[in-house]
């Protein structure tokens, strides 16, 4: 029996496996692939308080597991099924057996959705990336692309005007989504420029982004267009999937909680970007991750 497990071992889950194991809980993290969730694929990190310089994802993320097991927390490579409530707590089902626990946080996060073109996956990290505020600062100076469309595409567009010196946004569709006061500002701003009815077929580069392959979709024309980076903004999907039916989620598909990280079942929380929030970065991934483990510990005692 333990007093929590820990579905996910991105920023959330590790947060919160330090913080529950040192409120002295009995804890288990379970993630069915390797640690870190999306941060691990960050070539830098520049904005997360006390980083030091040249840190990277999977440092970043090394140093919280190794935090986590200083403190007692064991770890366990299993993919999530499901859980059923007991008189005891919850029966947690895995791809390797059942675990039983007191409590359960989710902090399974979410995925950036692809393009789907040949060299995206190769290049990500090293040109492609798929948060500016992640990773504008990198661009200083640079010109990249924008995929995407809608209000994220173009806020993101906007904000990297302060980096880089060119934006090119390419979108699927011959107009864009996007608030009509965020497409006047696109259209306003000098540094940004539209390639529309376009889709990105390849993305090219040895070791880092050099070049994309754009496709219009209407005249079925190609060009080669140099660039230094991609930024996608196609949407996000959150790891939610094995809650349907379950936990209470938005039209999104992000669970719903509130502001101490309860779910609409008692004994299961939830952090990080598997979440609705309005930013999702590692910072707000570990404070979300801070309280859910906090409010466990609340909650174990309550049942005393």
């Amino acid at each position: 029996m333990y007093d929590t497990i820990i579905v996910g071992a991105g920023p959330a889950g590790l947060a919160a496996g330090i913080y529950a194991a040192r409120g002295a809980l009995k804890v288990l993290i379970i993630e069915k692939s390797g640690i870190g969730g999306q941060i691990a694929t960050s070539w830098e990190i520049e904005n997360y308080p006390g980083a030091p310089p040249n840190s990277n994802g999977p440092g970043l993320t090394e140093r919280m597991r190794e935090q986590c097991e200083e403190f007692g927390v064991e770890f366990a490579t299993k993919a999530y099924r499901s859980s059923q409530k007991t008189e005891n707590g919850f029966i947690v089902e895995t791809d390797a057996g059942s675990l039983e626990t007191q409590t359960i946080i989710m902090a399974t996060g979410a995925e950036p959705k692809l393009i789907g073109c040949k060299g995206e996956k190769e290049l990500r990290g090293m040109g492609v990336s798929y948060c500016a505020t992640c990773d504008a600062n990198f661009f200083k100076g640079l010109k990249v692309a924008v995929i995407g469309g809608g209000d994220t595409a173009l806020e993101e567009a906007l904000y990297l005007t302060k980096f880089a010196k060119e934006i090119i946004i390419i979108h699927r569709r011959n107009e864009l989504r996007g608030a009509k006061i965020l497409q006047h500002r696109i259209q306003e701003n000098e540094k940004i420029s539209m390639m529309l009815s376009s889709v990105v077929e390849e993305i090219k580069g040895n070791g880092l982004v050099e070049a994309i392959t754009v496709k219009n979709v209407v005249t079925g024309e190609i060009a080669e267009v140099p660039i230094d980076g991609v930024f996608v903004f196609v949407g996000q999907k959150p790891n939610s999937e094995a809650f349907v039916g379950h936990l209470e989620r938005d039209a999104r598909d992000y669970l719903i909680t509130d502001d101490e990280m309860r779910t609409n079942v008692p004994g299961i929380f939830a952090a990080g970007d598997v979440r609705r929030k309005s930013l999702r970065q590692v910072v707000t991934a570990t404070a979300d991750g801070a309280i859910a483990a906090v409010n466990v510990i609340k909650f174990i005692e309550e049942l005393k």
